[in-house]
This record gives structure tokens, C-alpha cells and sequence, in this order.
């Protein structure tokens, strides 16, 4: 059986997403996606359709890029939630210029409060050198301490590079 909360961080393009999948597909729930991605330009548009079609049509899909909060809130017990990712989430509240501690006190809450499963997706952004500009050091700020919340939440933490999962907190499934 699925953790109630399971947290998959890795590095872009590092197989997490595909393993979250596979977490999400062996549950026995009902599976629904919490898509926080934006088709706004060709190359985004293209993953996102990579994405639909490999998980296909029996996952319920739910967009929502800026309220993630509201749409945990839908979620019923016997749901099993992939939400991928916190890192776009993140960066379209930066975006939209939103209080970034509001907003992620907002996301804390509604995950806190979820009645379904979840599988939360993350990028791992803190391994490289520090950025040149503000806003990236500040994304970047952003986004360790939400990744630290995360996990602190999670039954099960998970680095997953080049598609090899490890258990940073709790025990693979």
C-alpha cells in the first residue's frame, strides 16, 4: 500500500515524474493528476502531450498552475494524487508575482488537509552554483524551503537520478 504522502525530488529530465507514475499506478486508487505545468511555448506544449500520453486516459486530470490548494481540497479517500510538479507550481506563483510564503503556506495547508493519497513531485535546484540574479537566487531560496517542508510531511522521501530511486525517509515500496 502507498504512503499518504510520498515526496519524489530529483534533477530535471532524472526519471521522477515516470517513477511517480509507476507509484501512483500500483496504488489500487483511483488516480488523478494535479497538473501545474503551462503550455506556453512549443517545447512545453510537447512535454505536457508526452506526459498525457504516456499516462493515459484512465488517470482523472486536474489543471490547476496557481491553486493547487483548492484543487487538494477536491481530492476524496480511495484517490490516489500525482502532483506533478511543486517546482512549476512555484515558479508561476513567482510569475504571477504572488507572496511567495502566503502562497506556500496556502499549498502546506491543503496538503496537510488532503483526504486522497499523494505523490509530490519536486525539483532538486540547490545542487548547482549560486545563480548570478536575484529572482533566481530567490526562486531558488524558495524552492529548498519548500522541498524541506515537503519532506518533513512525507511518510516516503525519494531522490531519484538517472530513473534509480532512493529512499531518503522511509522505505521503497
Amino acid at each position: 500500500m502507498l504512503n499518504k504522502l510520498t515526496f519524489i525530488l530529483g534533477g530535471a529530465a532524472s526519471g521522477k515524474s515516470r517513477y511517480a507514475e509507476t507509484l501512483v499506478e500500483s496504488s489500487g486508487l483511483t488516480m488523478a493528476y494535479l497538473a501545474t505545468a503551462r503550455a506556453l511555448d512549443d517545447e512545453m506544449r510537447a512535454k505536457i502531450a508526452t506526459h498525457a500520453k504516456r499516462r493515459g486516459a484512465e488517470w482523472a486530470l486536474i489543471e490547476s498552475p496557481l491553486d493547487a490548494a483548492s484543487a487538494l481540497a477536491t481530492l476524496q479517500p480511495g484517490q490516489c494524487c500525482l502532483f506533478d510538479c511543486a517546482t512549476l507550481w512555484l515558479s508561476n506563483q513567482l510569475i504571477e508575482g504572488h507572496e511567495i510564503g502566503q502562497a506556500t503556506d496556502a499549498l502546506l495547508r491543503g496538503i496537510d488537509t488532503c483526504k486522497a493519497h499523494l505523490v509530490i513531485v519536486s525539483n532538486e535546484v540547490g545542487q548547482g552554483i549560486v545563480p548570478a540574479d536575484a529572482l533566481t537566487r530567490r526562486f531558488r531560496e524558495a524552492q529548498g524551503r519548500l522541498n524541506i517542508a515537503l519532506a518533513e510531511r512525507a511518510d516516503l522521501a525519494v531522490q531519484v537520478v538517472a530513473g534509480l530511486p532512493l529512499a531518503l525517509k522511509g522505505q521503497l515500496p
